[in-house]
């Protein structure tokens, strides 16, 4: 029989892992400052070097920040820190791209619920001018992608959920990524489905502006199904040819 062989683990991991514990146990909390690294390395009876290695990894992970002149604190939450790396994007196929689209009918529908609810009229504002760019997007591509991704920003904005609109703004951005120019080509280059969008945006703002969870809702799911069967289409039509 074969064994893994086991390595000790460095000095520096050891520290690290103790901090970590700390932090996770909450006997340290967000905004607490740590023990100078003189501090730290007489405590745990180690070298500087090995605190200072042990600091370097807990802030790559996100949990420590240095503040030059000030110390060493940990971190609070940050809904930005929830991410999805865009570089894998080229490694999705069309499974992983349908996927991706019904990730988006369950938070998305959602999301217009939650902003019809709580939307003000600075989302208003900003969701009718993503609509009036869409508008005027004829001919241009690039500007009606553009268009369409700020009105679904604006509308998580709505909610007033900052974890709401970081999770669904990595999402739509790995949904462009993913697709491209093709996404882009596809959707905004042909007049009728350009009108189609700008409707079914239409439809989602008009039921957030009255503020009906249900029509919010609803309009948004039928909205990104009408998406889901374009973009199905053009795949298809690319696979066979």
């Amino acid at each position: 029989m074969k064994y893994k062989q086991i390595k000790p683990k460095k000095i520096y991991e050891e520290v690290a892992e103790a901090l970590f514990e700390l932090i996770r146990s909450g006997q340290l909390q967000p905004g607490d400052k740590l023990d100078s690294v003189q501090q730290l390395a007489e405590n745990f009876q180690v070298g500087r070097s090995a605190i200072r290695e042990a600091l370097s990894a807990l802030r790559a992970m996100g949990l420590i920040q240095m503040k030059q002149g000030e110390g060493t604190y940990v971190k609070g939450f940050e809904p930005e820190q929830i991410s999805f790396p865009l570089s894998t994007a080229i490694l999705m196929n069309q499974a992983d791209i349908t996927n991706l689209l019904e990730v988006r009918k369950i938070i998305e529908t959602g999301a217009a619920a939650s902003a019809a609810k709580k939307r003000r009229s600075d989302h208003l504002a900003a969701m009718h001018h993503a609509l009036e760019e869409m508008k005027q997007a004829s001919g241009d591509e690039e500007l009606g992608e553009k268009a369409d991704l700020d009105f679904h920003l604006a509308l998580a904005e709505a909610s007033q959920n900052p974890l709401l609109y970081s999770l669904l703004n990595h999402v739509s951005e790995l949904m462009r990524e993913t697709m491209k120019e093709t996404r882009r080509i596809w959707l905004y280059s042909k007049e009728t489905t350009r009108e189609q969008l700008y409707e079914e945006h239409l439809a989602i703002y008009d039921a957030i502006e009255k503020q009906n969870e249900v029509n919010a809702r609803q309009s948004m799911f039928q909205h990104l199904e009408n998406v889901e069967a374009i973009l199905s289409k053009y795949l298809n039509s690319s696979k066979q040819s």
